[in-house]
């Protein structure tokens, strides 16, 4: 399995390299070289900006929008754009719903859909957990009744990240009661915003950030013709979407920007008469975390490699997934660390008063603690590894 890059791939890197230094606006570039915190106008102005290159959705087969890249071009694109500190762009649209469209959904669904995924005239949310059904998935209770060429959905979704922005929401219902509890659900699209009956009230978490919501639904009519395959056949688009958000979820390229943060931070940190990043022991530990995050960089290099011969990822997804989302957050509490008593800053100071590099640290600390929780828990990972990979009886 040859894990090397080829003149071809090197010289594409150079130039997405050289194209992200020439596109971003002053303002975008200004946050981008500083780590700083991007409101969501900048976000959105980037995210036009990948739009109008035609490099918005590099996933995407190129007759749907797509670029046409080979798997390796498109995990150097990813790459380079978490090197350059771009906007992140919400996975939802262009990582989840939009492959899988493209997958199961109609041709009248691709039409609707896909342009203004891409265009991000419209933004989208995940309605999957809920409060009695997060790992254990399948236990969701959202029912989705048919009245004529509806649905009439009444229940409840958690953790339903940034639906506060969103204009739709893709979502797992209930529309069967008999049999195993897989087989009784059904994948649908909701317009959010003008659906009379759902009503969306975010929340905070602990690191002071809107980042979820409550989203309710009572008596709300969902059109039949927006359910995207069989009904009761959701499982299967769940498992689909659920591969795509795993492999997001991993952050291998994000944990080496997180430790580059850290060393930053670090070297400006008083400790005597040098910097905390001249002190022997957090420099052992910064080195151990370098090595770990090599580690699973050559794990990721491997999948890659697997991918670009036509292998799926299958239970390997489980893997990144459990490994990345570790060492997101040991690198995320290295910086924190690295800030000292500054690291608490953001519980009774405005952000305006720490560096622009590290105002979102806290912050990111404590979302990405539950990084080791969404996408299926890191537990329920490790049950997949073993049925899948390691096939450990009892499993």
């Amino acid at each position: 399995m040859d894990m090397s890059f080829t003149p071809e791939e090197i010289a594409f890197r150079e130039e997405v390299r050289q194209w992200l230094q020439e596109a971003m606006p002053a303002a975008i570039r200004r946050k981008a070289d500083n780590g700083g915190v991007f409101e969501r106008a900048e976000t959105a102005e980037w995210h036009k900006i990948l739009y109008q290159k035609g490099w918005i959705a590099p996933n995407w087969p190129k007759e749907c929008g797509g670029t046409g890249w080979d798997v390796t071009r498109r995990f150097i694109f990813g790459e380079e754009l978490v090197r350059a500190n771009a906007p992140e762009l919400s996975p939802f649209g262009l990582g989840m719903v939009g492959p899988l469209l493209i997958q199961y959904g109609t041709d009248e669904q691709k039409q609707r859909f896909l342009p203004k995924i891409l265009s991000g005239d419209e933004v989208w949310c995940q309605g999957y957990s809920e409060p009695n059904a997060g790992s254990d998935l399948a236990s969701l209770q959202l029912r989705a009744d048919k009245d004529g060429d509806d649905y009439i959905l009444n229940g409840q979704k958690t953790w339903t990240t940034y639906a506060q922005y969103a204009d739709w929401i893709f979502l797992l219902c209930r529309t069967g009661f008999e049999g195993r509890k897989q087989e009784g659900i059904t994948f649908l699209l909701a317009d959010i915003r003008n659906t009379e009956g759902i009503t969306v009230n975010p929340f905070l978490t602990t690191g002071g950030t809107l980042a979820f919501a409550e989203t309710w639904f009572q008596d709300a009519r969902v059109p039949q013709r927006n359910r995207v395959g069989p009904e009761n056949g959701g499982w299967t688009m769940a498992k689909a979407l659920l591969g795509h958000e795993r492999t997001l979820i991993g952050g291998v390229a994000e944990s080496g920007r997180w430790i580059a943060f850290a060393k930053r931070i670090a070297r400006g940190t008083k400790v005597g008469t040098g910097s905390l990043f001249d002190d022997p022991t957090f420099r052992r530990r910064t080195a151990r975390l370098e090595i770990r995050h090599r580690a699973v960089t050559m794990a990721n290099y491997r999948t890659l490699a697997a991918a670009q011969l036509g292998r799926a990822p299958g239970a390997e997804s489980s893997i990144l997934k459990i490994v990345g989302t570790e060492t997101q957050q040991a690198a995320t509490e290295l910086a924190m660390d690295a800030m000292g008593h500054d690291a608490l800053g953001w519980l009774d100071s405005a952000p305006e008063a720490l560096p622009e590099h590290e105002r979102g640290v806290a912050s990111q600390f404590n979302y990405l603690r539950a990084a080791t929780i969404y996408g299926g828990s890191n537990e329920i990972q490790r049950n997949i590894i073993n049925k899948a990979i390691l096939r450990l009886p009892n499993a």
